[in-house]
C-alpha cells in the first residue's frame, strides 16, 4: 500500500482511479457518491464495479468545463470526473534537478503553477485491459501556454538520465526520459515516455502535452494492469479531447 501510494503521488491517471481501470487501480474513499460526469454503466473487463466517488468541482471558467471529456464523447472507454485517491497528496512535485522541475509540474495537481484553472477526468480503456489515461485542460494567459511548451521542450532534451521528484516526502524517480513521435492537432505539442518508479514499484509512461490557444492540454497513459508494457495515449482520445477544446472556444 506504501509503494501505490507513493506512485499516486507522482503519476495523475493513478489519482484519478478512472472508471474504466483494472480492480488494481488504487481504490477510492468509501461511501461517497458516484459522479454525474462520470458513468454509472458497466465497468471495463477486469474491474470489479464502478467505484463511489465524489464529483469533481464544476470550474468556474464555462468553456474549459465545456472542453472536458465527458461519458460518451469516447465509445470503447469509460470517462469519470471524479476526485482524486484520498491516500494521494497534494501539490505539485518538486524535482531534484533544476532544468527538470517542468517535467515534475506536469505530474502534479496543475501541469505548470502558472494555471488559472484545471479540469481533469480519467479515461479507462474497455478495448485493452488496464490502459488508463489522465486528460486535463488548463487555461493560461496566452503567454504563459507558449512558456509551458517552450519549458518542456528544453526539459525533455535536458533530462534524458532522469530526475527524482518528490511531493510530501514521497519521492520517486523517472527515468529514460525520451521525446517520443505523436500527432497532436493544436497550435504545438511536446511528446515523451518515462519509466516513473518509486517503493520498488515502477510504470510505462506515455506523456503528450499540447497547446491550443491558451489553453493547455495534458494527456498521460500508463497501464495499471502491466505496468511494465509500453503504452502510447490513444489517437482517438487526444483527437476526441482537443476537438473538445477548439469547439469550447
Amino acid at each position: 500500500m506504501k509503494a501505490r501510494a507513493t506512485m499516486v503521488a507522482l503519476v495523475p491517471c493513478l489519482l484519478l482511479a478512472a472508471v474504466g481501470c483494472s480492480s488494481g487501480s488504487p481504490a477510492p474513499a468509501a461511501g461517497r457518491s458516484p459522479d454525474p460526469k462520470g458513468s454509472a454503466a458497466a465497468p471495463a473487463p477486469g474491474a470489479s464495479g464502478a467505484p463511489a466517488v465524489s464529483a469533481a468541482p464544476k470550474a468556474k471558467d464555462a468553456t474549459l468545463e465545456a472542453s472536458a471529456l465527458r461519458q460518451g464523447d469516447l465509445p470503447g472507454y469509460q470517462i469519470s470526473a471524479q476526485g482524486k485517491n484520498p491516500n494521494a497528496p497534494d501539490g505539485q512535485p518538486q524535482a531534484d534537478r533544476k532544468a527538470c522541475q517542468p517535467l515534475a509540474d506536469i505530474m502534479g495537481d496543475k501541469p505548470d503553477p502558472a494555471a488559472h484553472e484545471t479540469v481533469n477526468r480519467g479515461i479507462g480503456s474497455q478495448k485493452e485491459a488496464g490502459l488508463a489515461v489522465s486528460a486535463s485542460v488548463s487555461s493560461y494567459d496566452e503567454s504563459d501556454a507558449k512558456r509551458v511548451l517552450s519549458r518542456l521542450r528544453e526539459a525533455v532534451a535536458a533530462c534524458g538520465v532522469g530526475f527524482t521528484a518528490t511531493v510530501q516526502k514521497q519521492t520517486g524517480s523517472y527515468r529514460d526520459v525520451k521525446a517520443t513521435p505523436y500527432k497532436a492537432d493544436g497550435d504545438e505539442s511536446v511528446s515523451w515516455t518515462t519509466t516513473a518508479a518509486a517503493a520498488g514499484v515502477s510504470a510505462q509512461v506515455h506523456l503528450v502535452v499540447v497547446r491550443e490557444g491558451d489553453r493547455v492540454v495534458r494527456l498521460m497513459a500508463l497501464n495499471v494492469a502491466s505496468a511494465d508494457k509500453k503504452v502510447l495515449v490513444p489517437q482517438e482520445v487526444s483527437d476526441k479531447q482537443l476537438e473538445k477544446v477548439r469547439k469550447a472556444g
